[in-house]
């Protein structure tokens, strides 16, 4: 429906403006952002919206309708436009430059996820410059705030408090799109799922002493010592959900079943680490429960031994499960002891349905660019704002793909968050072609 080299125009010079507006977060300063935005897609006859805890970082809801009385999915181009901080002297140019060199655009943002709002928008401009308007439903474009620092400013008071304003049937954001070849064969992911998280405190007990004589106190940062060396030599058994058994089932040709054992998957995860060991690493953590030890607090001078150790743990559990499995999970690898696990922040993951339209259609587009690869539904170890909208509309389809076919996962994934983040033009305008193909498969 709409030419190629419009879509890559419209893309590049989009990214390029996007990734010019500073919005690291905190503190975010949406506000300058969101007006552009605004301001292109009212142009191009969107009703637009700026809603707003904070003034300073408004969120965006675009919507087109189809004429009155014509029936239809409600369909969300979801994207977030803050990004986290850049280090100016890590990168080889200006992180907000939005520099063009070796065929990619530079700059802060490229990856997550100004890229995939500068396609989403360049889909849309560009089908209503070509004519297309909804023959139903209605088509929505949602730019948020805060996505980085957890979405309070953001998705999450968007679903809690303005729901009507974005309620849809169909999400499509980040999280998904980037691909793989295992044994000769490409894989795009489709980010169905995301894990919940059940953070802890591992905290141990001593007797406070004077530091130049050990053995007077009991120190309790020792103690620690046991159970870091043990999460370090194991991870929790498996608890295999929906989408990490899709993918086994796709790379090895063998469905699992519901309830494999530990000894069967630790021999298809073998097979597949000796085939790729790249793949194995992030693969593995979305089999069940994970658990990372990362910070540590013990006395608070110098020369006083602790009389009481809290080690953080970032605990990362399957869609659907909360702190009961969590806590067991910890307790087998942790062992017993003189310890105590004290739960104090968490959220449950969600997923969203395989079998719908929406995977026939992203299936569809796949085959067609490349009849041999295949869509897999994943789930993302992290989360994005897709999980407040499966929580606020348990029948909301949320799906990340934002597909690349020059840079693997491999690649594209290690820069996010990094620096000299950057994405191939080819690629903007690849999923740019995506998104164009989709909305009027979807609304007509």
């Amino acid at each position: 429906m709409v030419d190629r080299e419009r879509l890559e125009q419209t893309a590049t010079e989009l990214l390029q403006q996007l990734i010019r507006f500073n919005t690291v977060n905190p503190p975010g300063d949406e506000a300058v952002a969101q007006a552009f935005i605004q301001g292109l897609l009212e142009e191009h006859d969107f009703t637009v919206e700026l809603l707003a805890l904070d003034p300073n970082r408004p969120n965006l809801i675009a919507s087109m309708k189809a004429p009155s009385g014509s029936d239809g999915p409600t369909v969300a181009l979801l994207t977030h436009i803050d990004t986290v901080l850049a280090n100016a002297d890590e990168w080889q140019v200006d992180p907000w430059s939005g520099d063009i060199r070796e065929g990619c655009i530079w700059g802060r943002g490229a990856q997550d996820m100004k890229g995939q709002a500068a396609a989403e928008l360049a889909a849309a401009i560009e089908l209503v410059k070509a004519g297309w308007r909804p023959a139903s439903g209605e088509l929505k474009i949602i730019v948020t705030s805060d996505e980085e620092a957890g979405g309070n400013f953001g998705a999450r008071w968007l679903c809690e408090e303005h729901p009507e304003k974005v309620r849809c049937d169909y999400a499509l954001n980040e999280g998904g799109g980037q691909q793989f070849t295992y044994n000769g064969k490409r894989f795009f992911r489709v980010g169905c799922a995301e894990k919940g998280f059940r953070r802890f405190r591992l905290i141990t007990h001593g007797v406070a002493g004077h530091a130049s004589i050990p053995r007077l106190g009991d120190n309790a940062l020792l103690k620690i010592a046991p159970y870091l060396q043990r999460m370090a030599d194991h991870q929790p058994d498996y608890d295999l959900t929906a989408e990490p058994r899709a993918i086994l089932t796709a790379l090895l040709g063998e469905d699992p079943g519901e309830n494999p054992s530990q000894d069967a998957l630790d021999e298809m995860l073998a097979e597949i680490k000796a085939n790729d060991e790249r793949l194995y690493v992030l693969l593995e953590p979305t089999l069940g429960v994970t658990l990372t030890p990362t910070m540590v607090k013990a006395s608070e001078k110098l020369n006083v031994i602790p009389d009481k150790t809290e080690l953080r743990v970032d605990c990362r559990v399957p869609p659907g499960f909360g702190q009961e499995l969590a806590e067991r999970r910890a307790r087998e690898v942790l062992g017993e002891g003189n310890y105590e696990l004290d739960f104090d922040e968490g959220a449950v993951g969600n997923a969203s349905a395989h079998d719908t339209p929406l995977m026939d259609l992203i299936k569809e587009w796949v085959a067609g660019i490349d009849p041999d690869a295949v869509a897999v539904p994943s789930v993302l170890p992290g989360f994005t704002d897709s999980r407040w909208f499966r929580d606020a509309f348990p029948d909301c389809v949320a799906y990340g793909f934002f597909p690349q076919i020059s840079m693997e996962m491999y690649d594209s994934d290690p820069l996010m968050h990094a620096a000299d983040e950057r994405i191939p033009i080819e690629d903007l305008t690849l999923a740019t072609e995506f998104f164009a193909h989709a909305v009027p498969k979807l609304l007509g």
